[in-house]
């Protein structure tokens, strides 16, 4: 069995950052230790109102993607995010230890607002604090009040200090038919804005009326090494689109960096694959991607920008245009460029293509789809 350490509690609660800190030490430590976090297996809606919050389709998707992790060489899995506090955590083939975060009130709502600006949300995250302290699903607890990021991950450390001792096989890897539908993946390198993009169309494709998936790429490859595993991150996206595929889903996005897509469509032989490769001159580059040492264009996990030096930032410029100028070479997809846009005008110009990703669109005659 992979043992995995599950850090739950309300929004706000500093899970994600502190799991993400546990994380990083494992591996620093030399520990082949891979990441997730379940909000992001669970990104499809509406949502059916016999799974409320999503629950049973992001546990399902986490077995599926903790094998996966298994099979690439992960020993151990640190997962982030929020447990139905109805019922107990169960993943196949996994000794899941589930560490519940908890912080005084008045604290937590100044995380939270602080964190998202949203004090409309406050009720119903102070109401998710209360169930989860009342709840009995987790093996152990730990009060973040008063505590920093660091110093919570070394409690939480000490906590459960065996949490990695499970011993017997790994989990069963998923098996199921390829699922059909259609796939825009929004791709680029860093500062041409495939997140952002990627994130407005799908939140069009909604207000349209369809059921859809969005994922970003980078969450789902996490795994026990340094470096990109496409081969873990294909598997994972099929899983992904399995599970929400059989909800219904008339579509899914995906946002992430691209340098080959054979692994993904080989992964998704039933699935029309589309790829639209965002572009964007050097000074764009430099005017998206400077800024993001000091803020982040969404709270994600992992940021590799966020907190960076000035110096490494230019870096992170210099390797953007010449990754830039590899893949305009490669000829990858159908190409939008970014360049003196805004998000909502580069979602537009995406669409003017006429890529086709959701029933009733119209095909995009003779463009590449990265097949």
């Amino acid at each position: 069995m992979i043992p995995v350490l599950w850090l739950c509690g309300p929004p706000g609660v500093g899970k994600t950052s502190v799991a993400w800190q546990i994380h990083h030490h494992l591996r620093d430590s030399g520990v082949a230790a891979a990441y997730v976090d379940i909000d992001q297996l669970g990104m499809c809606f509406p949502e059916q109102e016999s799974d409320p919050g999503r629950h049973r389709l992001k546990a399902r998707t986490l077995a599926s993607v903790v094998a996966n992790f298994a099979a690439h060489g992960a020993t151990c899995v640190v997962v982030s995010g929020v447990v139905d506090p109805a019922a107990r955590v169960a993943v196949p083939g996994a000794a899941v230890t589930v560490c519940r975060l908890r912080v005084d009130r008045d604290e937590l709502v100044r995380r939270f607002v602080g964190r998202s600006g949203d004090e409309e949300s406050v009720p119903g995250v102070v109401a998710v604090a209360d169930d989860m302290d009342a709840s009995t699903i987790a093996d152990l607890c730990v009060d973040t009040t008063g505590l920093t990021v660091p110093e919570v991950a070394a409690a939480v450390t000490a906590a459960a200090s065996g949490w990695r001792t499970a011993t017997g096989g790994p989990p069963p890897l998923p098996v199921f038919a390829p699922a059909d539908g259609r796939i825009l993946w929004v791709s680029g390198v860093p500062g041409v804005g495939t997140s952002m993009v990627g994130f407005t169309l799908y939140q069009r494709a909604l207000h349209a009326g369809h059921t859809m998936g969005y994922l970003d790429l980078r969450q789902v490859g996490f795994g026990a090494h340094e470096g990109v595993d496409h081969q873990l991150r294909a598997a994972n996206v099929a899983a992904v689109w399995q599970a929400y595929r059989d909800l219904g889903a008339d579509g899914l996005v995906i946002a992430g960096e691209i340098s080959t897509a054979e692994p993904y469509a080989d992964a998704l032989p039933a699935a029309t694959l589309t790829v639209c490769r965002l572009h964007a001159d050097a000074a764009d580059l430099a005017e998206r991607i400077l800024p993001r040492g000091e803020r982040s264009s969404w709270p994600q996990p992992g940021d590799p920008l966020l907190g960076q030096p000035p110096e490494r930032l230019r870096q992170v410029v210099e390797q953007a245009v010449v990754d830039g100028e590899a893949l305009e070479r490669a000829e990858i997809g159908v190409r939008v460029d970014s360049s003196g846009l805004g998000i909502a005008e580069t979602a537009d110009a995406v669409l003017a293509t006429g890529v086709r990703w959701t029933p009733g669109q119209r095909s995009a005659a003779g463009r590449g789809t990265g097949r």
